[in-house]
């Protein structure tokens, strides 16, 4: 993950798969207890069920936790120490369940995304699909737009979310950033058309060219890439990032789609559209979300970012 002045990124922990809910519930009770049989009859389960999942929690950890008498458990000193994290982990998760809960009976769960076009195409319809299903109350209002009008209505704070490319450093000035995936620019042509296995860059410039206006996030890249390969200005020129224009346009022309490859992934996937094989690599920008920097996410906001990540690791974007 990439950080900046002005902004950070967030790491994700590594936590053993191993343990499990139950592991932490049942230790907590035990120890809360004192006692493993009367920590099954609150749990309903077994006496001899929960000194398996206590064994199994050991065997884990590498460490022995409790130490059993006639009398009771008695936790070890290790036992105390990871005592207090277990219990707090609970804590923490009950409270998150109970914060869910207190939204959804208030309503309160319509949430503003800001999403690039590529983005919209191709993550976002994924995550909105997932939310229904978790959390059916909710409201989204998807918004899409050049990158730096989103990050700029997500400061003022009509937007609680931008997902798309890491902003300029003025533009992220209190504002947070967590890489997703990098994604590159592409040049996409109708099927059929002249260049179509073709690796001359140059030629490029003699065909019309749908270019990014000066207000995408991809523009800079892509006038970098035109200038380190030396392609000409094209003998007709159309500025815009209008995806739907954009598609029509290549479907009934010759011209050459300077566009993000997360817009067209989907065309290029079914046929429609073909990518021309060229180098692109140097074009790879970062992509991910964005949010202001103050407080903790809402329960609502929790729920729709986890859908996201979901979504680009199934789609095997992740980094």
């Amino acid at each position: 993950m990439k950080s900046g002045a002005g902004y950070h990124a967030n790491p994700v922990m590594e936590i053993d798969q191993r343990i499990k809910f139950r592991h932490l519930r049942t230790f907590v009770e035990v120890a809360r207890l004192g006692s493993v049989g009367r920590a099954g009859e609150a749990l309903h389960i077994s006496q001899p069920a929960v000194s398996k999942t206590l064994a199994e929690l050991e065997a884990v950890l590498g460490a022995r936790l409790m130490d059993r008498s006639r009398s009771g458990v008695a936790l070890t000193p290790v036992g105390q120490m990871f005592h207090a994290y277990a219990n707090a982990s609970l804590a923490a998760l009950r409270q998150g369940i109970d914060g869910i809960a207190e939204t959804l009976a208030a309503g309160d769960l319509r949430l503003s995304i800001g999403a690039l076009p590529s983005v919209a195409a191709r993550i976002v319809p994924d995550a909105a699909i997932e939310m229904g299903q978790v959390a059916p109350e909710a409201g989204l209002a998807i918004v899409t737009g050049p990158n730096g009008y989103l990050l700029s209505e997500l400061a003022s704070g009509a937007l609680d979310l931008v997902i798309g490319r890491l902003g300029n450093p003025e533009a992220m000035a209190g504002l947070s950033f967590s890489q997703l995936y990098s994604e590159r620019v592409s040049l996409v042509v109708r099927p059929g058309h002249p260049l179509v296995g073709s690796a001359d860059i140059a030629a490029i410039a003699g065909y019309p060219i749908i270019f990014p206006n000066r207000d995408a996030a991809i523009r800079t890249i892509a006038e970098q890439y035109f200038i380190a390969y030396g392609i000409g200005r094209g003998r007709h020129r159309i500025e815009t990032v209008a995806e739907t224009f954009g598609r029509a346009y290549v479907r009934k022309t010759d011209a050459v789609w300077v566009i993000s490859s997360g817009v067209v992934a989907v065309d290029v996937a079914e046929g429609m559209l073909v990518e021309l094989p060229l180098p692109m690599r140097e074009t790879l920008g970062p992509v991910g979300l964005t949010m202001r920097g103050e407080g903790d996410p809402s329960p609502a906001l929790r729920l729709f970012i986890e859908a996201v990540r979901r979504t680009v690791a199934r789609l095997g974007l992740s980094n």
